[in-house]
């Protein structure tokens, strides 16, 4: 059998390699806490505020910009990262990298403004140091090095573009906190690529990044071969490893298990994903948007997520899945203070 079980549910380039942060191994031979991982990334360091650290980690996604501010708190020698701010802008960079290959000019010009905008929030909020990391649709975009020099030179600010497999690493440092002795299928769907993870005894197994997210699959920009490839994978790797329980990250899988209902670390399960996948198809977008609340850079992408994570499980034959709500930045601020603050204490917790 070939394709996936639930074509058509979320349907309504070449790789410009350049200043990309790089991570080729996909076993757990990698060790993301050894100084070479943490070298990778262009972490800056502002004031030094005297009193409370301050973290901050800003996340270039293909579908929107997330920036979060974390206080960092010591718990009998335990690390708690206490949110202080987060704001989320929905860039939408995919649209125009999987479709013309480039940013265009109006879109840089407000993502310039964007990031100055965040350059005085980290500055009114005395962070002390943070990182920004891009992914798919800027390591995509034909004019990113123009676009990241510009930033720089306007700004003073660094931004580290980061492949599928460095940003599955990120994302290890704080899904680790969520696991038990159960093997797990980590499935973290984004709008221009796809990470799967396998966890046994809460060690990571096996890892494959895809060319495939929200954005790509809405617009077309994928093929059977690809979603044929993500199924054998899984597959194989479901067999290997017996896998039975699935994790999901990502924005569009946190708001189907707020939809459902869903509460205080229970699983939620396939079903109830289908569930709510068949509410949001039935209604027209601005049912979605004014009757359900969603964003509408939500309202458009949450089913060719929903596609996604459901086939996962389907192939994986997974019934339930974790969500912890957690992703890209809260890997970020975990590597900021281990780069800063090695070995100081335990982390332990997310707020």
């Amino acid at each position: 059998m070939t394709g996936h079980p639930y074509k058509g549910l979320g349907r309504s380039c070449n790789y410009h390699r350049f200043s990309v942060c790089t991570l080729k191994q996909e076993q757990t031979d990698f060790n993301p806490n050894s100084p070479a991982f943490l070298r990778i990334f262009t972490s800056t360091s502002l004031t030094q505020n005297p009193g409370l650290l301050k973290l901050a980690a800003i996340d270039i996604g293909s579908n929107a910009v997330r920036c979060q501010i974390s206080s960092v708190l010591n718990q009998n020698g335990n690390v708690i990262f206490k949110k202080i701010e987060y704001i989320r802008y929905a860039i939408r960079f995919g649209e125009d990298v999987f479709n013309t290959g480039y940013i265009s000019e109006y879109k840089i010009e407000k993502f310039v403004k964007l990031l100055r905008a965040l350059q005085l929030l980290l500055d009114v909020h005395d962070v002390n140091h943070y990182m920004i990391c891009a992914t798919s649709a800027m390591r995509n975009s034909l004019n990113a090095p123009e676009i990241l020099e510009r930033v720089f030179q306007e700004t003073g600010m660094n931004i580290d573009v980061i492949d599928g497999v460095a940003e599955a690493e990120l994302i290890n440092k704080v899904i680790l906190n969520f696991l038990d002795e159960r093997n797990y299928l980590h499935i973290d769907v984004g709008g221009g690529s796809t990470e799967f993870n396998i966890y046994v005894n809460r060690e990571k197994m096996a890892s494959h990044s895809f060319e495939q997210g929200t954005i790509r699959h809405m617009h077309g920009h994928d093929s059977e071969e690809l979603w044929n490839n993500m199924r054998n994978w899984i597959e194989s790797n479901a067999r290997k490893y017996q896998l039975s329980r699935a994790i999901g990250t990502g924005g569009n899988i946190n708001k189907i298990y707020e939809i459902a209902g869903k509460a205080g670390g229970k699983p939620i399960f396939r079903k109830q994903i289908e569930e709510v996948a068949a509410q949001i198809a039935s209604m027209s977008m601005d049912e979605r948007i004014n009757g359900m609340l969603l964003n509408p850079d939500r309202a458009d992408v949450i089913l060719p997520a929903a596609e996604i994570y459901l086939s996962a499980m389907k192939w994986a034959k997974l019934e339930s899945m974790v969500v912890p709500a957690v992703g890209l930045k809260d890997g970020i601020l975990h590597a900021l203070y281990e780069r800063h603050h090695p070995g100081q204490f335990v982390i332990s917790d997310i707020n």
